[in-house]
């Protein structure tokens, strides 16, 4: 399986009118209310390319979560940029938006909870031909005075959806009819197909829906193919360790330490 080279996602400079995007266009934040917090890819993504960002803030007060899909729509064509995902976004067509849920499982093709394996048990996210490192796409907690009693989560699902520090992501990928399949990953973990039959000929872009409870997400850059020798080092010192907090009884140089954390 050949490596894919992407280029770095942004956020686009169209979007709503409660939302404030970084200099770097990487973060988009939700200055007020609870809606007008729609955001889209900078660019068109490319199969297999995923767009993935972390939960920053959270906002107490408000009733649902962070919204996520594809559009056919180019954000430039819109005379005004919908107040909502859902159902507006969705109601112009050639739109497929879904609502992360606080208890988001991914359900089988018979209708059962799948089983979730452990990020360290396979390093690689598999999904038709496109092939990302996992590690990236997790989001986890900072290690505290009572991590240890977390090892269990922090090795396998690691955060809720919903919470701060979550990752969530969003993807098509090609079938062999030509037409494409939309996917959800959160927290390393592919939702499966979401959507099916998408308009692969067309220019798809992501849509980031900042509503609700949460406030601040920012792009995170994934990596394609085979992983950098950092991020190696830092799988195989976690299969050796009992818990994060032991990280900081070996013998190695601090900011190797912090990285092996996700500090």
């Amino acid at each position: 399986m050949a490596a894919a080279c992407h280029p770095p996602t942004r956020f686009h400079h169209v979007h709503g009118t409660n939302i404030r995007i970084d200099p770097s266009h990487t973060q988009a934040t939700r200055v007020e209310s609870f809606a007008n917090g729609l955001c889209f890819s900078q660019e068109p993504l490319e199969p297999g390319q995923i767009f993935l960002v972390e939960i920053e803030e959270k906002e107490l007060g408000w009733c649902g979560h962070l919204r996520v899909g594809l559009t056919a729509h180019d954000p430039r064509s819109l005379d005004v940029v919908p107040e909502y995902s859902l159902p507006d976004l969705v109601n112009l067509g050639d739109t497929w938006v879904f609502a992360i849920t606080r208890h988001h499982n991914r359900v089988t093709p018979d209708g059962s909870e799948a089983r979730v394996q452990g990020f360290l048990s396979d390093p690689y996210l598999l999904i038709e031909q496109v092939r990302i490192l996992r590690d990236k796409l997790v989001g986890r907690s900072r290690p505290s005075q009572y991590s240890h009693m977390l090892d269990d989560l922090y090795k396998t699902n690691v955060l809720p959806p919903t919470a701060r520090r979550s990752r969530i992501g969003v993807l098509y990928a090609i079938r062999s009819d030509g037409m494409a399949d939309m996917h959800i990953i959160i927290n390393g973990e592919d939702m499966g197909p979401s959507a099916r039959s998408l308009p692969a000929s067309r220019p798809l872009y992501a849509v980031i829906d900042v509503f609700a409870s949460t406030k601040s997400v920012r792009v995170i850059q994934v990596e394609y193919g085979f992983p950098s020798l950092q991020t190696l080092c830092r799988l195989v010192i976690q299969k050796h360790i009992v818990h994060r907090l032991a990280i900081d009884g070996l013998d190695l140089p601090p900011l190797l330490k912090n990285f092996c954390k996700y500090e």
